[in-house]
Formats: structure tokens, sequence, C-alpha cells
């Protein structure tokens, strides 16, 4: 044997800090430091937790029909993707609601890692991967979403996404037909989840993944034409595939355009003008990476094969800045008043960390240990002050008791009137799910279909006053026509409301939590009538939301366990590295 050929000896084997680190290793470091804050239900304490978990409990009880009279009159709830809603609701007959939330969203964590390292081998050597995967379970804009914002559809749909690019580029660029069938079933599986994620990720990170397959044609020999051919396929069947898969979408979206006037959000403001907004929905989201920009962007253009990655990655931070500049409102339209953007935030972290993976690189190879712990540190740090900002500046509103509520409306035929709630926050959520009576409000904004709340511009009527003058109007408009609804009970968990309650005729008969919620009623409401103010979806449509997003996840199992994934021959890739470690320089 040459001294070229033979194996390095014990002295020259490298360093525990220099080698690529075992994916099983990063999954059960993500279950580690997530799987305790999940058991904690710490989610239960998000912004949207609770509207999620209503979604569950009514596909708990009527699986093939998505027709939820609990909000709004009446509502369909074939208006927003279902795939998680419907494994909460599926597991939540073993474990509970808040039980079965907390086990979906820790598969969403859970997969995350593995969706990261598998794009980051797109882009960087294995090691730099397996850096990107273990900083993804520190991710501040990940702990934001989970445990802040509780945008569990978002944070499913990324690692399913992320799973399926890989297939996409081994399908455009070496006609692999188990990659194509693959990558198909985690985008329907995805789509199902998020519609928005599958909508932009199509850009954001498919369009990079695309270029990249351009660029790699040579090493496998593929034609340019090849290439773009087969992308082709992958895109119409994905199209054919989620169109069938979200019908009944489509459908209620055709026949409810969402012709509301536009609901402020604070993603979509002037970070720069509202410091709090932009610590908030960047600043705390991005955590450690911000120390990472000035590399990211002097590497991601340096490197030809970083750039297409580095593209994706400066358009999601354009739009992740909100209003800050121009343009996402160029380029969206009508359409930027409609969207929030912390998602964008959440995308572009993602996209940052292969690049950002190979400055941890540099690091741990100049300061060995020393770089290693400084690293994570820095990851801990990043997820400690999304978590920490909860308690700093929190979004949500301190949690009440709403089981004397609850209680009241479901005694003694309360629920043949409808009910509002004020200054309930998203505990309306948690209200609607547990009551049998019907509210006028609800938390999904496309949804509200009734003039008294399209017309103003304002979301919930339950935090009226925080959309000021719209806002209040609607709530007004509301009380005027409470005999045409059946709305005769009021739950008041804020004094600020009392006195339009009493100039309007309503009067105090009960309280409850010490005098912290109070309930208004009015005499001469009548019995409330069912009423359908938006689109029925029909019974086939019911049948197919109850079969093909729950179906497609279950199809996505099932293939990538039965056709596992063929070692590629080897092919010699130029992946940007860092320098040379010494250990290996010796050992030549």
């Amino acid at each position: 044997m040459t001294a070229s050929s033979s194996p390095l000896s014990s002295s020259q084997v490298p360093p525990v800090t220099k080698r690529a680190i075992p994916l099983l290793v990063i999954i059960l470091v993500a279950l580690a430091v997530h799987g305790p804050l999940l058991l904690m239900e710490l989610p239960n304490r998000s912004y949207d937790a609770n509207l999620h978990k209503f979604f569950a409990a009514h596909y708990a009880q009527h699986w093939f029909n998505p027709w939820n009279e609990k909000w709004f009159t009446g509502f369909s709830q074939t208006m927003y993707p279902p795939l998680g809603h419907q494994w909460i609701a599926l597991f939540s007959h073993f474990l509970g609601l808040d039980m079965a939330y907390m086990l979906v969203q820790l598969a969403a964590i859970l997969l995350l890692p593995v969706g990261m390292y598998r794009f980051a081998r797109l882009w960087v050597d294995e090691r730099a991967a397996s850096y990107a995967a273990l900083g993804s379970v520190f991710l501040g804009s990940l702990s934001f979403l989970v445990y802040q914002s509780g945008q569990l559809p978002t944070t499913l749909a990324a690692p399913l996404y992320l799973n399926a690019l890989p297939y996409l580029y081994d399908w455009t660029v070496h006609g692999k037909g188990r990659a194509l069938i693959k990558g198909l079933m985690l985008c329907f599986a995805a789509a199902a989840a998020h519609h928005v994620t599958l909508l932009f990720g199509s850009v954001l990170f498919a369009g990079p993944v695309f270029w990249l397959a351009l660029q790699s044609r040579g090493d496998s020999k593929a034609s340019r034409s090849g290439v773009i051919s087969r992308a082709a396929v992958f895109a119409a069947l994905t199209m054919l595939g989620v169109a069938l898969v979200l019908l009944p979408y489509f459908t209620a979206q055709q026949h409810n355009p969402i012709t509301q006037l536009p609901i402020p959000h604070a993603s979509r403001n002037n970070f720069l003008q509202d410091t709090i907004s932009g610590v908030n929905f960047w600043v705390i989201p991005f955590g450690a990476l911000l120390l990472a920009l000035p590399y990211l962007f002097w590497k991601g253009p340096a490197e030809r094969r970083l750039r297409p990655l580095f593209f994706g990655f400066w358009v999601a931070l354009l739009f992740g800045l909100g209003g800050t500049t121009p343009v996402p409102r160029w380029l969206l339209g009508r359409l930027f008043y409609v969207l929030t953007f912390e998602r964008f935030t959440f995308w572009a972290t993602l996209l940052a960390l292969p690049i950002a993976a190979l400055l941890v690189v540099r690091m741990v190879d100049r300061f060995q240990m020393k770089g290693a712990v400084a690293v994570l540190l820095l990851g801990i740090g990043s997820m400690g002050s999304a978590l920490g900002w909860m308690t700093w500046h929190p979004l949500n509103m301190t949690p009440f008791d709403v089981d004397p509520v609850i209680a009241f409306l479901n005694r003694d035929n309360h629920d043949r009137f409808r009910y509002l709630t004020l200054g309930f926050g998203s505990l309306l959520s948690r209200v609607g799910t547990y009551a049998n009576a019907s509210s006028v409000d609800g938390e999904y904004n496309s949804a509200r279909m009734l003039p008294e709340m399209t017309t103003y511009g304002s979301a919930q009527l339950t935090s009226s006053k925080f959309y000021g003058l719209r806002g209040m109007e609607s709530l007004r408009a509301m009380l005027k026509h409470a005999n045409k609804y059946g709305l005769k009970y009021i739950f008041v968990h804020d004094l600020y409301y009392e006195p339009l309650l009493t100039f309007a005729g309503w009067r105090k008969t009960e309280i409850y939590n010490n005098g912290s919620v109070s309930l208004w009623t009015k005499d001469d409401v009548p019995p409330a009538r069912p009423m359908e103010v938006g689109f029925v979806p029909p019974r086939w449509q019911g049948i197919m939301w109850g079969i093909l997003p729950m179906g497609s996840s279950i199809l996505a199992i099932v293939v990538v366990a039965l056709l596992p994934d063929r070692k590629r021959r080897a092919v010699s890739l130029a992946f940007p590295a860092a320098e040379e470690p010494v250990y290996l320089r010796e050992a030549k």
C-alpha cells in the first residue's frame, strides 16, 4: 500500500470538532432541546395555537364535513389547508387536543434538521451541511414561530418542502424516476400543510435549485434542454397534483374572493420607524445570524455554486423586512396587504444556514474547541432570546380562565343564541373550541364574510379597540344588528367596552373570575337561525377534503420508506470550503 492510499493513522484521524455531525445526533439534540418545552406545553401561549386547535377540534368530530357553524355564523374550513389540523384531530382522540398539537409540532421540529441537512448538501460539503442542520435546531426564527406566533402550518410545510428539493435536483440533473415520485409526494404534502409556503417556495427555494441544476449539468453529462424539460415536467405534475389535493380550497377561494378592506399587521411596518416591530419580526428571529450577514454578502456572491442560494436568501430577506423597503409592495401589489411577513424571515434564515455553516467551519478549524463552544453558545443565545422575548414583549395577552364562559354557553339551552367576546384575544378560539354555541366573531380573517366585519377593515371583534375607529365602527354595526344574528350574550374582559354596551341597550347580568369577566345580555333577541353567508362546499368536496390531504402525507411517508435513496456514484463537485485542515495536510 502506498502512503497516499493508506488509511490515516490514529494520530492523523480528524478530531471530533472537524468531523461531520451524524444526523441522528442532531435529531436527538432537537428532541432534547425542544421536547421538554413542548411537554411543558409552552406553545399553548403562542398567538395562533388556539386557532389551530379550533380547526382540529372540528375535524375530530366532523372529518368529512368542513362547514363549521361556530364562527361568523358559519364558514368553510376548506379555506385553509388542513394537513396539520387533521393530524392533530387524529391524535387528539388518544392524547387530547393540547398534547396532540405538541406532538405534531414536535414532528415538524424533528423534520427540519433532516430537511436542512439534505438541502444544504446541494450547496456545501457534508461537514458544513451537518452544521447547518444543527443550526436549524437553535434558530431564533423557528422558536419565534413555534413558541410565540404559533404558526404550525409554516413550520410543518417548510421541512417537507426542504426534503422534497433534493429530489427535484436529482430528477432534473440525473433523471431518476424514484426522485420524481418522492419529490412530488413531498410537495403535495407540503401544499396540504401550507399553500403559501409552496407558492413562494417555488421562487425562493425551488428557483435556486433549478439554477444549480443548470450549473451542475456538466457533472452528469445532462443537456441543458434535458434539465429544463425535466424541471418543466416536475412543475407541471406538481401543479396538477396540488390542484387536485387542494381542489376544495381553490373552489372556496373562487366563490369567496378576498375583497375585504386590508387589516393592519405589524410585520408590514417600516422597521426603521417602528423599532419594536423591527426587533420583534427581524432582530429576534435572525438572532446570531445577524453577525454572519457580512460573511453571507461576501461569500454568497463570490462562489459560483452559492450564487443561486444567495439570490433566494436576498429576496426572502427583502420581503422579511416588510414595509421597510418598497420592494414587497411593488412586487405583490394588493397581496402585500393580505400577507404577513414573519414567515419570509424564517425562510431567509433557512436559506442563510448553508452559507453561514461555511463560516462556522472556518471558526472551528481556527479556534478548535473554543470556536465550537462559542458557536454553540451563540445558537443557544438565539433561541434563548426568542423565548425570553415572549416574557419581555408578549404578543398575546395573559391567559385567564374561560371555563365559566364555556360552562354558561353549554347549559340551559343557551346555545340557541349566538355570543360575542370582547377583550379575549386568542382565547376566543378556546371558547369556540369547547362551547356548543355559535359566535358572530372568529380568528381566521379570510373567513370573515359578514358585512359588519368586511366593510370596516378590522379583524376580530374581540380586539376591536386595537383597530381604532374602524374596529369600533365594526363593533357598533354588529351590536346594531344583534337581533338579525341572534346575538344575545356578550362576555367582556375589558372595561373599555362597557360604556358602549350600556349605550347600546345591553345590561350586565353575571360576573366571573372575581369580576374580571362579565356577562352582558339583551332581552329582545330572538333565537339564532342558520345562516349561510359564504360558499358551502358540496358533500363530494368534503369527502375529498377528508381523504386527499391526509392521504398525500401518508403516501409520502410510504414512498420515502419503501423507495430508499440509492447511493449516488461518486462525482467530484466543487463545493465551497474553508482552508484545508492541518490534520489532512499532515496525512499527505
